[in-house]
């Protein structure tokens, strides 16, 4: 999970005309939505059986729940309802996030002690949807893994079965990082724009080549 975040306003109107040309011509770009979040067109859901792309990678903190002055947690505005949307439409989602190395051994240990983490402080009318996010949290191996340097980005394109991989956050620095391998990214939190990346632009993401 993060720390500190990073507002960059002054780019919002480029960011919008990036995720207009995004759209249309399925190139990636440092996303934002030139729609609003519950209007954007939405793609009937795939066949049984049929490769659910893109995946949509969150950061945790700050992103998707926020923690209180008294140490508790819960969802973030709309983030419930966000993934709610994305899983009414077969999108798969997964997280990238920053936990201390000594929590496990594996992606599912450290995950797991996450988890337990989260769960001990939440306070949260509905419990955070772990489910949806599978085998899908990407958790530093080393200190040298961790975010901003690039190994979990990495990690998450080459497991991603050569679907398109989009990121959000609310730091600019790893919304940079992420755009510059190959990463569809979007900065949540900004004024004047959508919480969140708009599930109308992921679907049609999804129909463009990785």
């Amino acid at each position: 999970m993060n720390g500190s975040t990073s507002r960059t306003p002054t780019r919002v109107g480029l960011a919008l005309g990036a995720a207009l040309v995004s759209s249309l011509l399925c190139t990636p770009a440092t996303a934002a939505a030139p729609e609003d979040a519950g209007r954007g067109p939405a793609a009937a859901p795939r066949a049984h059986g049929e490769r659910a792309c893109p995946v949509v990678y969150f950061d945790l903190g700050e992103t998707l729940v926020h923690t209180a002055e008294d140490g508790s947690t819960a969802y973030l505005p709309g983030a419930a309802s966000y993934l709610r949307t994305l899983r009414r439409h077969h999108v798969r989602v997964g997280l990238i996030t920053n936990v201390p190395p000594s929590w496990g051994a594996t992606d599912a240990a450290r995950a797991a002690r996450l988890r337990a983490e989260v769960d001990a402080t939440w306070r949260g009318p509905v419990a955070f949807a772990w489910a949806d996010f599978g085998d899908r949290i990407r958790t530093p191996r080393t200190e040298a893994e961790r975010k901003p340097a690039p190994a979990l980005w990495e990690r998450a394109r080459e497991e991603s079965a050569g679907c398109r991989v989009v990121y959000q956050a609310e730091t600019a620095q790893e919304v940079s990082v992420a755009s510059s391998l190959g990463f569809v990214s979007y900065q949540v939190g900004l004024p004047h724009r959508p919480a969140f990346l708009p599930a109308g632009v992921v679907e049609r993401l999804g129909r463009c080549p990785a």
